[in-house]
């Protein structure tokens, strides 16, 4: 009797440790947190992150010509600017300017370890979505986000952002030509000197805080986060998938409508909605960027349309409410 108390007391404790050993390896599937969120928890000042390496304009001419377009310097990153000129897009009757929200635009980073990163996002159609994302997964060039810009347009234009990393450059950059070439973006053009911005810019900039730079008929205000921003075990350099931008398009008589995002912390999404809401500014889609940012960053998208200093002041409540700062070697008040 005494052998079968003890073997029922053997078997109530294995089935015990199974109970809470199944709880343990269940509990992230039941709460919809990945298995292995915990070890990607670290932030980037808990570890050594890989820093990205100053280079010049000619150490990225093999991949200038395999993209097949010119690029510039900004500061570390090789950075080249492929605008959808040949879409005609309106929204709520306004049409859009490619500076504005058309924009696609690639980066290109030196890192210590002599690897490269690619960051980039990417203006296609709703026809071209598809062959444009299989094409740029045969040259294993990632998509970490597919959504939205603008509210209500036609034609129906998706963005998607991009994501490469390897010590093979060039090939990321042919890559990258397949896919293009599989859409309408234009190839490069003569570069074109920007135009005079119809609005009160000095306004503009004492309302943002910081002083704003035209883009073709576009003025654009940058900033960037405060933080230093991760991507896996690479330190982003500031400006590389964490900006908040504030884009400018004039419409008459000191009228603009304005298309941006503003870049987020968790604990900073709902005050910074609040604000954009307040100040009578749309929103358009809340949704990340990149798939292993560190802090994470949320990104809101905004619309706006009427006179353009009292929307700057705004969108300036809202941005106060995020731990930005004005891009480097731009000032403000």
């Amino acid at each position: 009797m005494s052998d079968e108390r003890s073997q029922d007391t053997r078997s109530r404790l294995t089935a015990s440790r199974r109970r809470v050993l199944a709880a343990a390896v269940l509990a992230p599937a039941a709460t919809g947190e990945p298995a292995r969120a915990r070890a990607l928890s670290t932030r980037p000042g808990d570890r050594a992150l890989v820093q990205p390496v100053m280079t010049r304009l000619a150490d990225w001419a093999d991949v200038s010509k395999a993209l097949g377009r010119s690029g510039d310097m900004r500061r570390f990153m090789y950075h080249t600017a492929l605008p959808r000129q040949d879409l005609t897009v309106s929204s709520r009757g306004i049409l859009i300017k490619p500076a504005l929200a058309l924009g696609t635009h690639v980066a290109f980073v030196r890192y210590a370890d002599h690897s490269t990163l690619l960051m980039g996002d990417a203006v296609v159609t709703e026809r071209e979505l598809q062959h444009f994302c299989d094409v740029l997964q045969e040259h294993g060039i990632m998509q970490t986000a597919i959504h939205k810009h603008l509210l209500a347009h036609k034609p129906d234009v998706w963005w998607i952002h991009l994501h490469a990393h390897g010590h093979d450059p060039v090939a990321i950059a042919r890559g990258l030509r397949a896919a293009f070439d599989c859409t309408g973006t234009p190839p490069a053009g003569p570069a074109t000197s920007s135009l005079p911005v119809g609005l009160d810019t000095t306004a503009i900039d004492a309302a943002m805080g910081v002083k704003g730079a035209p883009d073709g008929e576009i003025y654009k205000c940058t900033y960037v986060r405060r933080e230093t921003v991760a991507d896996g075990d690479m330190a982003l350099p500031a400006g590389l998938g964490s900006t908040t931008s504030v884009n400018f398009q004039p419409l008459g008589g000191g009228r603009a409508a304005l298309s941006g995002d503003l870049a987020m912390i968790a604990s900073e999404v709902q005050p910074a909605l609040a604000a954009l809401r307040r100040g009578g500014v749309e929103l358009v889609e809340v949704h990340h960027h990149n798939l292993t940012d560190e802090p994470r960053l949320f990104f809101v998208h905004f619309w706006a349309v009427g006179e353009a200093v009292r929307l700057a002041r705004a969108i300036r409540r809202a941005v106060d409410t995020t731990n930005v700062v004005p891009m480097p070697g731009e000032t403000g008040s």
